[in-house]
């Protein structure tokens, strides 16, 4: 075995270094967020650490520890002569500001799902089988739909909806619109909001994420226009839809052609289908290095191809298939129209019409 080059290993060490930072403050992270520090900071301004402990009701020697671990992540500012902490306006937009598309409350509540989840994942690797949905412990589908709120509350109605061909007009008219993989139904509540009009239905196989849906529609009173069905997609036999969505769990499914088939006969000849899919390249090769594939790669191992393995068919695309795979799926599903309608830091969104 050939020695190892001191460089390149102290540059390996240096990065694990900082990913182990990383990792070491989720908790921290995470105590901030449900204590209200964070929040403290930005409502209220700079503050000592005895100060910030009085504003949330706690106790001061583990506010400071808190604060100065924070610091050292570079997610909250310290001024050493004043001993003050505070939230710049960029770190602010990521622990503090809910509506902000880069709030990542929900992506710090992932990580320990996935932790409780590992047993289970390694026991799958020697089996081959899957950990469906929602049997992984903790609430998996609760973090997920926190994660994924903020960018569609900043991108559906923005940016993902109008780049499609005539389907905006179609909403503000009044359209009949399904969405599939709802999960805990934020994608379908925001559209809902914006096209009073036009009637949504949600659909998912997990009926914990149903029951909490319905709860979302009530607490934004979009009742009288939306309701949640507990529904795999394949099994899906309501028709005449002006517009099916599919936000981040087309790759999840088993059998994505067989639900891509149900989606062809649900739409109306006109129909669009929308797809949002995670960015990635069509050759695995081209993502390694890209920290968004990163996150996706890990994310797929221990959530998503585990899902996709406990079903039937258990095709398992994972959360990088490529827009090359997903084009397969529907067109191999009868849609003769197939584009790329437009794409983000994060997501890539697919038009697929029959």
């Amino acid at each position: 075995m050939p020695l190892p080059d001191e460089n390149s290993l102290n540059a390996l060490v240096g990065k694990m270094l900082g990913d182990l930072g990383g990792a070491f403050s989720v908790p921290t992270v995470r105590i901030g967020l449900r204590l209200g520090l964070f929040d403290a900071l930005d409502h209220d301004g700079p503050a000592t650490a005895a100060q910030l402990a009085a504003r949330c009701g706690l106790a001061e020697r583990y506010v400071r520890e808190w604060a100065l671990a924070q610091a050292a992540n570079g997610y909250i500012d310290c001024d050493p002569d004043a001993e003050t902490f505070s939230l710049s306006p960029e770190q602010a937009m990521v622990f503090a500001n809910r509506d902000s598309p880069f709030y990542l409350a929900g992506a710090f509540d992932l990580i320990p799902a996935m932790i409780e989840a590992e047993p289970k994942v390694e026991a799958a690797f020697r089996t081959g089988e899957g950990v469906g949905w929602g049997e992984t412990g903790g609430c998996l589908f609760c973090a997920v739909g926190a994660f994924f709120r903020p960018g569609y509350a900043n991108s559906i109605v923005q940016a993902w909806l109008p780049a499609l061909d005539g389907v905006g007009a179609r909403l503000k008219a009044g359209a009949k619109v399904a969405d599939i993989g709802c999960g805990v139904g934020f994608s379908t509540i925001l559209m809902a909001q914006a096209f009073p009009e036009s009637r949504f239905v949600g659909f998912d196989f997990h009926e914990p994420s149903i029951a909490q849906a319905r709860e979302h529609a009530r607490e934004h009173g979009v009742e009288d226009r939306v309701r949640f069905e507990t529904r795999p997609a394949k099994a899906i036999d309501e028709h005449d839809f002006d517009l099916v969505t599919a936000f981040d769990c087309l790759h999840d499914m088993g059998d994505p052609r067989g639900c891509a088939r149900s989606v062809h006969e649900m739409l109306k000849p006109d129909g669009t289908w929308m797809i949002v899919e995670p960015l990635a390249a069509d050759r695995a090769a081209d993502n390694v290095g890209s920290p968004v594939s990163r996150l996706y790669y890990n994310a797929s191992t221990m959530i998503c191809v585990p899902t996709s393995l406990s079903q039937e068919v258990g095709e398992a695309l994972g959360a990088q298939a490529g827009e090359a795979r997903l084009a397969d799926v529907l067109t191999d599903a009868g849609f003769a129209h197939v584009r790329r309608a437009t794409q983000g830091p994060f997501n890539m969104v697919l038009e697929a019409r029959p």
